[in-house]
């Protein structure tokens, strides 16, 4: 059980600059004890509201230096506190405010919302276990207009769909990655320095001035895996699902013109969808 939808904004001064954190907090708790639900005993129960004060106490006390090392002191926090807590998980994602710049120069105190892709991370702990931490990216909405196809696919009786070696590829995707046990990382540092979301979309796109082929949806997702993998050490695992966008070219003959790929309509429904979960052979031995 435990405390959803935990919003707020942290706001930092260094002098005249500020520094912007909203977030969005979900913090869950595992007891020792079932009494609650068996006896209807709340005597070791800690009040959802209780949960959301506690966190924002802990963002008020420690800021938040990164959304995993604040997951972490929430974690820790609840496991050296409460003696009846036997597993506690925490997932938070940031609103993403950037910075403002005006004529290449950073603002002090303003920021633009920029959704293109929200950022969010989960720590989770069991009593006498190690303390795991994930990271990721959802709602990165992701398109090109050519260099990708679908060709030489399985085909039987109910197959209507056409091969296409020339198509827009398009989708959301979601992405998921595993530190492992949590180690003294620089999760900031990673996330900025390493460029993750650089990798997804440099894995997505290809080169700037002729791009690269991709032959199914399923072939980018494990392009983006893998260059993940080789530029950042630090992640151990990576899951990725891309929820494909399908447009069709529309007929425009009875308006006596001809589309040359140039007017497309979104396909609604129903929506494709691939997933894949790769990793490190040594995380999986251990």
């Amino acid at each position: 059980y435990g405390k959803n939808t935990i919003k707020f904004l942290r706001l930092h001064r260094e002098g005249k600059k500020h520094f912007v954190k909203e977030v969005e907090v979900c913090t869950h708790l595992r007891l020792t004890s079932a009494q609650e639900y068996l006896e209807g005993n709340n005597s070791i129960v800690i009040p959802t509201d209780t949960i959301k004060n506690i966190v924002l106490v802990l963002a008020k006390k420690n800021g938040i230096p990164s959304l995993e090392q604040f997951a972490m002191d929430i974690c820790n926090h609840f496991m050296t506190t409460f003696c009846q807590v036997a597993y506690v998980k925490t997932y938070i994602q940031e609103v993403p405010w950037q910075r403002l710049h005006e004529n290449g120069v950073p603002h002090i105190h303003s920021f633009i919302f920029v959704p293109d892709g929200i950022r969010f991370c989960e720590a989770e702990q069991c009593r006498n276990g190690p303390l795991v931490v994930f990271a990721g990216i959802k709602d990165l909405k992701l398109m090109k207009t050519t260099q990708s196809g679908f060709e030489g696919f399985y085909k039987n009786e109910h197959t209507t769909l056409p091969e296409r070696h020339d198509r827009i590829l398009c989708g959301e995707l979601f992405c998921k990655w595993s530190y492992g046990e949590c180690k003294d990382f620089d999760f900031d540092c990673i996330w900025y320095m390493n460029k993750i979301r650089e990798c997804i979309l440099e894995a997505f796109s290809g080169p700037p001035d002729c791009g690269q082929y991709s032959p199914s949806y399923q072939k980018t997702v494990n392009c983006i895996q893998m260059l993940v993998l080789s530029k950042v050490p630090q992640v151990q695992v990576i899951e990725v699902v891309l929820n494909n966008t399908f447009y069709n070219v529309l007929d425009m003959k009875n308006l006596g013109l001809t589309n040359d790929k140039e007017v497309l309509i979104p396909v609604e429904a129903p929506h494709g969808s691939c997933a894949c979960t790769l990793g490190r052979k040594q995380f999986f031995e251990a």
